[in-house]
């Protein structure tokens, strides 16, 4: 097998000089990638070695490159087809989103190269999935549930899998994936290069990667936890039922840039972009209760800036690349700190910059906090007074909007140190109607919700 060596020189010059096969390089110079990113600069030599690589990156620093160039450089050198059913290079993602990217990616990369790229998520049809397998593959992208299922069918065999790449590998414990990685790596053959990426390193990271790699070069480039350098972030402090006011008198300052906002469930993203979509604006979302289907056509339609605002859960905290989104909204702010690095990570992509709002209710004053600790810095205020802290936030799963009251029954009181909430907004912006935000009444005599404090530096 032909090896492409690279050669001693400055690693952060230019791709030519990190030992990468003519074709790919070719396929980057047409896509407008020459100078590699640090995190493309340390890992690629080592990678085109063959050692296993520990990588600890920040999202949007460029690891899908990072392992995908290397990887296809070394594929390239075998100079004939996969047998039927079999699986060159496996690489594992945690979501259907992150899924895409990386083959989409990796395929712009191999452009015209003899080498077959497969994809494979839930939510599309076993049978459609293992007949493409049926010849063989030289990548394999999947998700680890969906892998599970195809092996069970018979629709492919690991025995043959030389290179094992473990994506966001952090968030595939989080969310429960641990045994089913150990269960994925026993039938893929204890010779092989593995290739470990994350965004954080907790202790079962740290576990995992002693028990999967042999030897590892640990290349890191940034602290984990840290967001990065070019979002310009703020926290806006508001009560939970004027979020949604708030949330659409942000929006409406930046007509025609594109926003991600960040809900808590999947309920809630469907209220909230029923809500928006009655006060006019362009919206769609996508969280694990929609098909496969449904969150393309989402993702295509926001991709092409046919609509202006996407809903999300944290399902499109990481895998979600879209250079042109401007700005993030956690409009309630995760339970796991870590998250809101990743959630704000999809802005300032591909050297741009981005802004980041936070919106604080009462009851997420210690996520604030949990946050702020694991970046290493506090969050600037553009908006509101700090609420009290003490508060406890609502069970995981459950909606955060104000429950109705029973007929008959009056509101409950606030807790000591919080505000009541807001009533429920049920008419256009004022924005959207083009009247002032405040003193102006909608239909109904009813009050606008208030207009927010103008947010500072450029919110």
């Amino acid at each position: 097998m032909r090896a492409f060596a690279p050669r001693k020189t400055n690693l952060l010059e230019t791709f030519e000089n990190l030992g990468l096969a003519p074709m790919l390089l070719k396929n980057l110079a047409g896509l407008g990638l020459t100078k590699p990113t640090p995190i493309q600069a340390k890992a690629i030599p080592q990678i085109v070695r063959g050692r296993d690589i520990l990588g600890l990156a920040q999202t949007g620093t460029g690891k899908t490159a990072a392992f995908g160039l290397p990887m296809l450089t070394r594929i390239l050198a075998y100079g004939k087809r996969p047998a039927p059913k079999t699986v060159r290079a496996l690489v594992l993602a945690p979501t259907r989103e992150l899924a895409t990217q990386i083959h989409d990616n990796l395929a712009a990369y191999a452009e015209g190269a003899p080498v077959r790229i497969q994809r494979v998520v839930g939510g599309a049809s076993l049978n459609v999935q293992a007949e493409k397998l049926s010849k063989g593959c030289d990548v394999l992208i999947a998700t680890p549930g969906r892998l599970i299922d195809l092996i069970e069918r018979r629709a492919l065999v690991l025995s043959e899998t030389k290179y094992l790449v473990l994506d966001e590998a952090d968030q595939m414990l989080d969310i429960g994936f641990i045994h089913t990685l150990r269960r994925i790596a026993k039938l893929i053959p204890a010779e092989r290069q593995t290739l470990l990426f994350s965004a954080t390193m907790p202790k079962l990271m740290e576990e995992l990667a002693a028990s999967y790699l042999s030897d590892p070069i640990r290349v890191e480039v940034a602290t984990p936890g840290k967001a990065a350098e070019k979002i310009d972030q703020g926290v806006h402090f508001t009560t939970q039922g004027e979020k949604a006011a708030l949330l659409a008198e942000y929006i409406s300052r930046h007509p025609g840039e594109l926003a991600v906002v960040f809900n808590r469930t999947k309920h809630g993203s469907d209220k909230l972009t029923k809500l928006l979509e009655k006060w006019g604006f362009s919206v769609t979302a996508i969280h694990g209760n929609k098909s496969q289907g449904q969150r393309e056509r989402a993702l295509s339609a926001f991709r092409a800036s046919e609509v202006q605002v996407l809903v999300a859960t944290d399902v499109a905290a990481r895998g979600l690349d879209i250079p042109q989104v401007a700005h993030v909204y956690n409009y309630d702010l995760p339970n796991v700190p870590e998250n809101y690095v990743h959630r704000i990570g999809r802005t300032a992509r591909a050297g741009r910059d981005g802004r980041a709002v936070a919106f604080c209710g009462p009851l997420e004053m210690s996520d604030l906090r949990a946050i702020e600790a694991a970046m290493g810095a506090k969050i600037p205020v553009i908006g509101g007074e700090p609420h009290a802290e003490g508060g406890t936030r609502p069970a995981p799963g459950r909606n955060s909007q104000p429950k109705k009251q029973h007929r008959g029954q009056g509101p409950k009181p606030a807790r000591a140190g919080e505000a009541k909430p807001a009533r429920k907004p049920d008419a256009k912006p004022a924005a959207q109607r083009g009247g002032r935000a405040e003193g102006h009444a909608p239909a109904g005599g009813q009050a606008a919700p208030k207009r927010p404090a103008r947010a500072q530096r450029g919110h």
